[in-house]
């Protein structure tokens, strides 16, 4: 029985040590003469890369803001969407139709653009200011129908102005392109 570190009997290759199973070459020719080799310099660093380059991501609180901002504004804005058609269906069946197709406009917009916006999609954020200038349209329907409306009411169109002008702040794109 051999041992596994020892090549086999008459198995030695030949110009290599028999104690060794590493096998050697042997150059085949004659070794190359190198005439007028220069030194090879290392390599510069240009003085900007001698720093360290920090990378600085947009915070992502404005565009989640604007995203809030439009949830909410969307429910408030279609709640009282809903309350003036049921009020004035018996009376103005066309103001109450285009009060409808308006709030269909912005909700799914609004919706929409939330989804994009969430996603990086630099569409949603214009989405989401259509939408909100659309609820303003609905909103401003309540005074051509001259309705009374609670004071918390008047609140959405505060909301709505919030709502696009974090959609369309800086930030929001900073945080879209992520630089």
């Amino acid at each position: 029985m051999t041992d596994r570190h020892q090549p086999p009997t008459g198995a030695t290759p030949t110009g290599s040590n028999p104690a060794s199973r590493i096998i050697r070459r042997a150059p085949t020719g004659a070794i190359p003469i190198v005439t007028g080799a220069s030194r090879i310099p290392p390599p510069t660093r240009h003085p900007e890369m001698a720093q360290p380059v920090r990378v600085q991501y947009a915070s992502a609180a404005v565009p989640i803001t604007a995203c809030v901002l439009a949830i909410v504004g969307c429910w408030a804005t279609s709640v009282v969407s809903t309350d003036l058609i049921a009020s004035w269906w018996h009376t103005d069946r066309l103001f109450c139709v285009a009060v409808a197709f308006l709030s269909l406009v912005f909700a799914v917009l609004t919706v929409s653009g939330v989804i994009l916006l969430l996603l990086r999609r630099p569409l949603g954020r214009y989405q989401i200011a259509v939408g909100a200038v659309v609820a303003l349209l609905t909103f401003g329907s309540l005074f051509i129908a001259g309705a009374r409306v609670p004071w918390i009411v008047h609140t959405i169109p505060i909301i709505q102005i919030a709502t696009v002008v974090t959609a369309l702040h800086p930030n929001t794109k900073r945080w879209l392109f992520g630089s």
